[in-house]
Parts: C-alpha cells; sequence; structure tokens
C-alpha cells in the first residue's frame, strides 16, 4: 500500500528526519512494521514473518530492504530510497547490518519484532538503541499540509454519514446495535473511505461504556443512542461521535447533553497554539465538573490523530507539551452514567496560527428521530 506518490512530500519529511536525528544524536533510524516507514517513504509492510526494514542514515539515502516477493507492491520513488529485495535464501539482518555501516546510536521502530532486533544486537552488540519515537514524535504529530488536506477529507466524508444518521436515512428502532454499526460502515465505504476502523453503536444503558461493542442488543424507541465511528481514507484517518435520541429526550438527559455542548465547545476553542495539551481537557472538564457531572467523564478529552486513530499529542491532564501549528487532535468529551445512559460529542481539530480549525461540522446539537 502506498500513501501518496508525491516523491517531494517524503523527500522533504526524510530531510526533516534528518535534521531532528541530528539534533537528538542518532546515526541511524531502522523501521519495519507500523507507521512510521510509510510516513517517510509511502510503504505500508505487512505483518509478516519475513523482514521489511527501512534504513534511514543521518547522512545517505534511504534503503528500503524487502522480500523479493513483496516488490511489486513498492511504488518506487527514485530520490527517495533505494529497494534492496532479498531472496529466501539471504539474512536480511545481514543487509540491514552492513547497511548500518559505523552507526552506534540506532533509532528502532516500536513495532518491529523482536525477533529482527535480537538478531541485530548479536550483530550489533556495541551499538546503542534508542526508540523510534526520539526521531519521529515531532514530525509526525505535526501535520504538514498534504496530511491537514487528507483529514480534511477524511472528516468531510465522515460528515456525510453524520448528516445522514441525523436525517434519520439509518433506522434504528427494531434493529440491532450490530446491523446499525453494519449500516453505518457500509456508508463510510461509500463516502470514500478504503477500511472501516470502528463504528460503536450503543443504545441506552450500552452508551454509559465509552467503548462498547455493538451486539445483538435490539433498540428501542425512547433510548439515546451514540454513534462513534470512523476509517482510514486516503491514509489518514476519520473519527467523529454524534449521538441521537429516539423520540423526545427527558429532561435530565436533554439537561446533561446542554452541558456537554458547552463543554466540547469550550474544548475546542481553547486549542490556540501555544497553550498546554492538558489545558484543552480542563476547559472541557470546568463545564462538566461545574455541574456534577464530573465524575461521570472518565476518560482523557482527545487523542492525536493521523495515519493512525490514536497517536501523539493527548488532550490529557498531565500532559505540557505545547499546542503547535499541525497538530492533529480529538475533542471528544462525554458523559456516562452507569447502567442508565451516555453520551459524547467529537470532532477532529487542527492546531492553526489563526486558530483551531475543526475538521468535523455535522450537527453538534442531540437530534431526535422516530424511527
Amino acid at each position: 500500500m502506498n500513501i501518496t506518490t508525491d516523491a517531494s512530500v517524503f523527500i522533504a519529511r526524510l530531510d526533516r528526519a534528518r535534521s531532528e536525528m541530528k539534533r537528538t544524536g542518532v546515526d541511524a533510524l531502522i523501521l519495519s512494521l507500523g507507521h512510521d516507514m510509510p510516513y517517510l517513504m509511502g510503504y505500508l509492510a505487512m505483518p509478516l514473518e519475513r523482514l521489511t526494514m527501512l534504513v534511514v542514515p543521518r547522512d545517505g539515502e534511504a534503503s528500503l530492504i524487502i522480500p523479493r516477493l513483496e516488490g511489486p507492491r513498492v511504488q518506487e520513488l527514485p530520490g527517495v530510497f533505494t529497494m534492496i529485495p532479498w531472496n529466501e535464501t539471504e539474512d536480511p539482518v545481514a543487509i540491514a547490518h552492513a547497511l548500518l555501516g559505523a552507526a552506534q546510536t540506532i533509532a528502532v521502530g516500536d513495532q518491529m519484532w523482536s525477533r529482527f532486533l535480537v538478531d541485530l544486537l548479536a550483530l550489533r552488540p556495541s551499538s546503542k538503541y534508542v526508540r523510534s519515537v526520539t526521531v519521529m514524535e515531532a514530525l509526525r504529530s505535526r501535520k504538514d499540509a498534504a496530511e491537514i488536506a487528507a483529514l480534511v477529507a477524511a472528516g468531510a466524508a465522515a460528515d456525510r454519514v453524520a448528516a445522514q444518521l441525523h436525517a434519520g436515512d439509518i433506522p434504528m428502532v427494531g434493529r440491532t446495535e450490530a446491523q446499525v454499526s453494519k449500516d453505518i460502515s457500509a456508508r463510510l465505504i461509500a463516502e470514500g473511505h478504503q477500511k472501516v476502523n470502528f463504528a460503536i453503536v450503543a443504545a441506552g444503558e450500552n452508551a454509559a461504556s465509552p467503548h462498547h461493542h455493538a451486539g445483538d442488543r435490539v433498540i428501542k424507541h425512547g433510548e439515546i443512542v451514540l454513534c462513534d465511528f470512523g476509517g482510514t481514507m486516503n491514509g489518514y484517518c476519520s473519527d467523529i461521535t454524534r449521538c441521537v435520541h429516539l423520540g423526545e429526550p427527558p429532561k435530565e438527559i436533554s439537561d446533561a447533553y446542554d452541558v456537554l455542548f458547552e463543554a466540547q465547545a469550550a474544548a475546542v476553542l481553547a486549542g490556540k497554539v501555544g497553550v498546554t495539551c492538558e489545558s484543552v481537557d480542563a476547559a472541557a472538564r470546568r463545564v462538566i465538573d461545574a455541574a456534577g457531572y464530573g465524575e461521570y467523564f472518565v476518560h482523557r478529552t482527545g487523542h492525536g490523530i493521523g495515519m493512525e486513530e490514536h497517536e501523539d499529542p493527548y488532550m490529557v491532564s498531565g500532559n505540557t507539551t505545547l499546542l503547535a501549528a499541525g497538530h492533529a487532535y480529538s475533542v471528544e468529551p462525554g458523559i456516562y452514567i452507569p447502567n442508565k445512559w451516555g453520551m459524547r460529542l467529537e470532532d477532529i481539530v487542527v492546531a492553526t496560527e489563526n486558530g483551531p480549525m475543526p475538521v468535523n461540522h455535522a450537527n453538534h446539537h442531540l437530534v431526535i428521530l422516530d424511527k
């Protein structure tokens, strides 16, 4: 899978990676499974027992070590990397060892199979090994223009599904949560996503479980239904949560939703360049605490998003990272009353020099449906 074929995007990212390697004292970067590698050169490796590895020296050309049978899946990009296919009788770890040359401090991808790292350790016992996050966090957490455009497109597609939900185009009463989840998933694909990452549908008391798995529970009139869904579109993720109520909501739920609406809006507005990530969390929490629902807001306010659904930075108490232009993250406060009901409201937001830019614009109110 290639995320894009624009070589200039990857050349710029590799230049940034080498600058970060120089700043952090890393001599070489080795990446395998996960999304760091496709971020730098476009190819997402399959989780095979055969080694695929991108070797990026601080001063030199990047090389992709790949099983020969996987080579046809790679879009070659001259000037970005050189492809080194290996045969079944060759030792790919030895190839990596040779490419690393005199490198002493090596940053290793978090998701590399341990079997390959153990073999490399035996070949290079005097080298120092650090996590790839040392280099990659600063790059991937701040989205470039191409990434922001991809997030905006994915968010717009998710918005279109949310609009269908709000219009009553997705029948609820009398269907199981799983059936509605399948319906939402199909609509994400129809709107341009290549993959559905999740489609949470939680009715009534099930909505009090933030990560409820949609099952055979039949949805009834008179209930709140929480729908949290997202997927991958052209390599980048969407993530949105909207709630509907089937029939007129009781005052308890409508009043609580008013609090949630205010908390989410406050947290979105708080996301200005230069403020701490924890201050975004605090902005939502202050509103919910003041209304007496503090103990029922049981998770952080948000997570970073990009090629992965959850990545840096996280909007949580204790995270003093300063928001910077290009940070993309969710804002999703929730209120969950055990065994009764739950609600969450979520948008993706990008920090910009001109203020927070929400990616999602679907109706934020508690929409009332009768079917």
